[in-house]
């Protein structure tokens, strides 16, 4: 993966900007340059990609984050924001000429009110102990990621998080009311509120999803909901994993609102019971499909949900019937991406589609997985079509890499070529940044960069990331002739 050669100036003074930075903070020991420390940093979940920052920075408030901003834009240097970092499309890896700037300490809870339906967070706080902070009011967050025990907030809002819910709540944007977000000088604005985003232009649907290219959000207003009355799954296993695309089809078609639908084939389904034995039956595919509501309305989801499955012939359909039962036709959805990589290394990708192509879609990741000589294993929010291909390689084999790579691309290349996009919650960050003109034309990019000048006009912030190389070097290079 190419990146921008660094800025050996910066590297030259990384002593004098590391004395400031500490100046700036509370804790001078919250400024990390020792080899040790900052390889720590050296990717994120996308771990086939790694280069040590040039230090790291662990701020403990928003005045914090503006100081350092302040200084770095002040001396030329790079910046990358990172929360957990779980992204899965290298989106908080650095370079070495980077000053990283970690979220991990900014963990509060600044508000709750039931009143209102909200919960305000510092952005370093993970994603399910927000629900955690408010459960015991009866209340929930509705987006969780399959990371959530440890992904943050801000990567959260950053990549435009979903998760296995959100076919019914809605992603990161439905659910952010507000945000304190800190520009590159050091500027500290505020977005929305808890009305969310009033009269004028969007621009906190803007900030929702930019990959922080424009700012770095420390503080967010977030929606919570009422817990429901009850919820209950179901498995429906089919011999054929076009058949199981065409049902989930079906259930959306006929204007049932599940609060979830998954998908697992079976090389996915093979490798979580070997994992922990979930109890899943033997067949190509499976769906889960949970209901919400009082006991009668889930009876009446799940008799039509049942009544449309029939018609695909499943091979079984299991209706939860205790918490136990739920929990372990939960369980192997929620160990999947754990016991695939116990397994073989593998690249997640994320495409996503129209629901009503999965059946083209799955067969054509088939054709392509056997083409390229590379297993593919499918695991991923069917309801909303949000494909998350795993495509199997060995780091250790010279050229398994390359051959990864050149087949995901393929994948999602598919995906807008059935009117889908390249990313529904992972982002672009490098994965997917030279495929950008797959989906959009050059007057497009143009457009989207010129929104970047105006938030950051030095392009100091991620800016490695999302816009292909080539575009963005341009673009840094007008601004500093």
């Amino acid at each position: 993966m190419q990146m921008p050669e660094p800025d050996t100036s910066v590297i030259a003074r990384r002593d004098a900007i590391a004395s400031r930075l500490r100046a700036a903070l509370a804790d001078r020991d919250a400024v990390l340059t020792g080899p040790a420390e900052t390889r720590a940093y050296e990717c994120d979940a996308l771990s086939a990609y790694r280069c040590p920052p040039l230090m790291v920075v662990l701020p403990s408030t928003t005045a914090e984050v503006s100081a350092v901003l302040k200084i770095c834009a002040e001396e030329g240097a790079p910046v990358v924001p990172r929360g957990a970092g779980t992204s899965l499309a290298g989106g908080s890896m650095p370079t070495s000429d980077a000053v990283l700037i970690g979220l991990a300490r900014m963990n509060a809870v600044l508000e709750i009110s039931s009143a209102d339906r909200l919960v305000r967070v510092q952005t370093g706080r993970t994603n399910l102990s927000v629900t955690q902070a408010v459960d015991g009011q009866g209340f929930f967050y509705a987006p969780d990621p399959s990371s959530q025990l440890a992904c943050a907030i801000g990567g959260n809002i950053a990549m435009n998080s979903g998760g296995a819910h959100c076919l019914k709540y809605g992603v990161t944007t439905n659910n952010l009311l507000g945000a304190t977000v800190v520009l590159m000088d050091g500027s500290v604005v505020e977005l929305g509120g808890p009305m969310g985003e009033g009269a004028g232009l969007d621009l906190l649907g803007l900030i929702c999803g930019s990959e922080g290219q424009l700012g770095i959000v420390t503080e967010a207003t977030l929606r919570i909901l009422p817990k429901p009355a009850g919820a209950r799954p179901v498995l429906i296993a089919f011999d054929s994993p076009v058949t199981a695309g065409a049902c989930v089809a079906a259930i959306i078609r006929s204007g049932i609102l599940p609060v979830a639908i998954e998908f697992m084939d079976r090389p996915c389904i093979a490798a979580t019971e070997d994992f922990c034995g979930a109890g899943y039956p033997d067949c190509e595919a499976l769906l889960i499909v949970e209901v919400e509501g009082t006991p009668a309305e889930i009876d009446e989801q799940l008799s039509l949900i049942r009544e449309i499955a029939e018609s695909f012939a499943p091979l079984e359909f299991r209706e939860s019937r205790s918490e136990e039962e739920s929990r372990r036709i939960w369980l192997g959805r929620k160990s999947a991406f754990g016991a695939m990589g116990v397994i073989s290394d593998y690249m997640c990708l994320d495409g996503t589609i129209p629901v009503s192509r999965l059946p083209d879609v799955l067969a054509g990741i088939g054709e392509l997985s056997a083409r390229a000589g590379l297993r593919v294993a499918n695991v991923f929010h069917a309801g909303d079509g949000n494909m998350h291909p795993l495509i199997l390689y060995d780091a250790n084999t010279p050229g398994d890499l390359e051959r990864c790579e050149a087949l995901g691309a393929d994948i999602l290349r598919l995906c807008v070529e059935v009117d889908g996009c390249l990313t529904g919650e992972h982002g672009v960050g490098v994965e997917k940044r030279e495929l950008m003109g797959a989906q959009y034309s050059d007057a497009d990019l143009e457009a989207q960069m010129a929104v970047k000048d105006v938030f950051d006009p030095g392009w100091h912030l991620n800016a490695a990331k999302v816009f292909p190389l080539d575009a963005s070097a341009r673009r840094r290079g007008r601004h500093a002739a």
